[in-house]
């Protein structure tokens, strides 16, 4: 069977329990109605575009857990960009098993499969940049939306709000700045003995050099982000320039993230002003899912 990252591997039992109780319920009644009890099927996974698969090794825990007698076969892996027209895998036996089994397997692998896809899009076109996620994934799912834009080639900004420190502006407003909410942390992770990365959002150039002092008065701050620094332009496209500035305002001295007005078609512009990291929330909340089939042949026929 195909290996899990530990994150997904300790949350997709829970996810599937709860996934298969909400689709299937007491029984399947069309397929227990239409398909004798002792039929069995082999069921192919056809691609219908270009793409990169992802989910394999979580459709597999599907299968196993509607029933461990079926049997799962890939040509290909979780990652793989593949052409479409292209059969990567097959599940045989019982075919009333492989029907239950098939939409959430396919809901699975068509959101996975279109997350790392976007993400291996976003990914090529911001080279140097590194291009990360944010918390903008399906609720239950952020495990395996993370997973998928891994997959892709991007990488992933924090998991939850446990894992690092991000101030953005409410909490800048609510601190009553960037140098008090700068402060307001350093003194909180000292207290608790926390270490995990900060990063502090800056909206002006101003904010950008609050953040900077506060770094070089040795409070904790690892990265700023420059929020909407990148601004449509008025005849089309992204007026890079404010954040080309904020970058070299920056200076290399802490890591620089910029989010805002990203997408497919500005990532490039975004990463060429030097950037560290470009963050997209385009890769988990909208993303639109890719084209997977799964197509029943009885054995024998």
């Amino acid at each position: 069977m195909l290996p899990l990252p530990p994150d997904v591997a300790r949350d997709l039992p829970a996810l599937l329990d709860r996934a298969l109780a909400e689709d299937v319920g007491d029984g399947d009644v069309t397929t227990e109605a239409t398909i004798p009890a002792g039929t069995r099927a082999t069921a192919r996974f056809l691609l219908k575009e270009d793409g990169v698969v992802a989910g394999l090794a979580v459709a597999e825990r599907v299968f196993e857990a509607v029933d461990p007698d079926l049997a799962v076969a890939w040509t290909a892996a979780d990652g793989d960009p593949l052409e479409a027209g292209t059969v990567f895998g097959e599940v045989t036996g019982r075919a009333r098993s492989i029907l239950v089994a098939e939409r959430l397997a396919l809901n699975l692998m068509q959101r996975m499969g279109g997350v790392a896809t976007a993400a291996a899009r976003f990914a090529e076109a911001a080279r140097p940049a590194t291009v990360l996620d944010t918390r903008k994934t399906a609720p239950g799912l952020r495990a395996l939306d993370k997973w998928a834009v891994r997959l892709g080639g991007a990488a992933n900004h924090r998991t939850g709000l446990y894992d690092m420190v991000l101030v953005k502006d409410n909490h800048v407003a609510a601190a009553g700045g960037v140098r008090a909410a700068a402060e307001a942390v350093d003194r909180h992770l000292r207290e608790t003995g926390r270490d995990v990365p900060v990063e502090i959002e800056a909206r002006t150039l101003d904010e950008v050099d609050a953040v900077l002092a506060a770094h070089a008065d040795g409070l904790r701050v690892d990265r700023v982000l420059l929020d909407n620094f990148a601004r449509p332009a008025p005849e089309g496209g992204v007026d890079t320039a404010p954040l080309a500035a904020a970058v070299e305002r920056v200076g290399g001295r802490i890591q620089t993230e910029a989010s805002g007005n990203v997408t497919l078609d500005t990532v490039g512009a975004v990463a060429r002003t030097g950037v560290d990291f470009v963050s997209t929330g385009a890769l988990t909340h909208s993303v639109r899912a890719l084209d997977v089939s799964l197509k029943v042949v009885l054995d024998g026929a």
